[in-house]
């Protein structure tokens, strides 16, 4: 039985982007007394642990749930702050059409919100990460301007916006290019997932306000392991945390662990929908190796500097996956004599439509989920063989000696998405515009689970937004 019974206004599982989002701009707007817990499953692992140790977390992902399609991984990280440890800093917004694939092309479903729903919370989230982005020329809406310059691009991605400058643009990264109070400058040596001067935004070094927050009690290696319903609402959370059960009474309640153990949490609770779990998908991608012709790379200030969104938004949309190509400023060698430099790597992002064959299913026996991918739909590989066959029109304005493109695609985006679907219907979607459970309307299911689709864009911005959003409506 469960020890002890702590009341709480707010209980939040899971310390990622999605609830340190959720709670920055919640308690802002509520400046009473509050008491909040959070519950993180894994350890709090210094920046200086991660880097002396060469990895995120003592955790392996792979043991947390069962993978019933092995070929297909799932990357994600056990730890306080989440994925915000092991994530590379791109930050793209997603573009207006994303939304509205349904309307605009013909597949898909539209989302709930718009675009125009999001700009402003895009905003701040720019500014709560201090995001480095392109100056004054956008491949979407924007209000203002990022809050840092952008990052200085190479040589090779000069030439190509010069050429194409409604096709190329500075990447948004959250990797510094002006130090701040808590970050240094990008030193640009392409080992992002741990950055070794920590320039890159993460809850650890970005938000230590919050945490340092007298509201909140933050424990960590506490398991949630089901939420208590009475009434119709969400009436306490129980967890493990040193080899025993314990309840949290819990007046909201934020699901925002990821989009593979949020929806097996709320299975494992008693909650159903036949769309619950249903839907698991990411993007997909592949890499790329252009050897160029008396063309210097690695001028860039960042890792990736650069990116082109040629092959993105338009009506190909309708037949086949968008798609978005990041350019690296930082790619191996060449071995010859005084062509060292004349070489750049892309990588490649291609999105795909959900299918609710692959599906999380709720674990037997030890509660590890079950994971089962049924594979990239046909518009997805359509989308993969087009974006290929363009690159030698695309890198035209270079000149390029070859191009090798690795024939194997990325094993993953580490982007999971769909499980915990939005919309506004209870009869096809999980959650509503806000976040907020259908039915359990105390209960928000935070992060890239809700999406409806996926679009070739990196989704961690776009889920910070989506938090503050919803913490707006809480």
């Amino acid at each position: 039985m469960p020890e002890g019974t702590d009341g709480y206004d707010v209980v939040a599982i899971g310390s990622g982007f999605a609830n340190s989002f959720f709670l920055k701009s919640f308690l802002a707007r509520r400046p009473g007394k509050l008491r909040v817990l959070v519950l993180e499953r894994g350890p709090m692992v210094p920046h200086d642990w991660q880097t002396q140790h060469r990895q995120n977390s003592p955790i392996d992902e792979e043991t947390t749930f069962r993978n019933r399609t092995p070929g297909k991984e799932w990357r994600f990280n056990i730890g306080f702050g989440g994925g915000s440890n092991c994530w590379t800093g791109h930050v793209p917004r997603m573009l207006p059409n994303d939304f509205r694939m349904a309307s605009v092309y013909g597949v898909g479903r539209d989302w709930p919100v718009g675009y125009d729903d999001l700009e402003p919370f895009y905003e701040e989230a720019e500014a709560i990460m201090a995001v480095s982005g392109p100056d004054s020329h956008h491949p979407y809406p924007k209000r203002g301007p990022y809050p840092q310059p952008p990052h200085r691009l190479s040589l090779p991605d000069q030439i190509l916006q010069r050429a194409q400058p409604d096709r190329i643009f500075a990447l948004p990264t959250v990797r510094a290019r002006v130090a701040t109070a808590t970050r240094a400058a990008c030193c640009a040596n392409g080992v992002c997932s741990i950055c070794p001067v920590d320039a890159k935004f993460t809850i650890l070094n970005g938000m230590a306000d919050l945490y340092a927050d007298e509201r909140i009690s933050l424990m960590c290696e506490a398991e949630a392991i089901g939420i208590e319903m009475s009434a119709g609402r969400a009436s306490a959370v129980l967890y493990r945390h040193e080899k025993r059960e314990h309840r949290a009474k819990a007046d909201l309640v934020l699901l925002g662990a990821n989009g593979i153990f949020n929806p097996a949490l709320m299975l494992r609770s008693g909650l159903s929908h036949p769309m619950l779990g249903r839907c698991l998908h990411e993007q997909g991608g592949f890499r790329a190796r252009v050897y160029l012709d008396g063309i210097d790379n690695f001028q860039g200030s960042s890792y990736r500097s650069a990116v082109n969104y040629a092959l993105y938004d338009g009506p190909h949309r309708r037949a086949q996956a968008a798609c978005i190509i990041e350019h690296s400023n930082v790619a191996r060698l060449r071995p010859e004599f005084g062509r060292w430099r004349q070489v750049m790597e892309l990588s490649a992002t291609v999105e795909d439509l959900p299918d609710t064959r692959s599906y999380v299913a709720q674990g037997a026996n030890d509660d590890k989920p079950i994971v089962v991918f049924q594979g990239f739909s046909d518009y997805h590989h359509r989308g993969m063989r087009a974006a290929k066959a363009a690159l030698q029109r695309l890198l035209a304005p270079l000149a390029v000696e070859r191009i090798e493109i690795n024939a194997e695609s990325v094993p993953t985006k580490a982007h999971v998405q769909g499980t915990t679907v939005m919309g506004d219907s209870p009869q096809d979607s999980v959650i509503d515009r806000t976040l907020r459970h259908h039915q359990v309307r105390n209960l928000f299911v935070l992060g890239s689970g809700c999406f409806p689709t996926g679009a070739p864009a990196n989704p961690t911005l776009t889920i910070c937004a989506l938090s503050l959003w919803a913490a707006a409506h809480a």
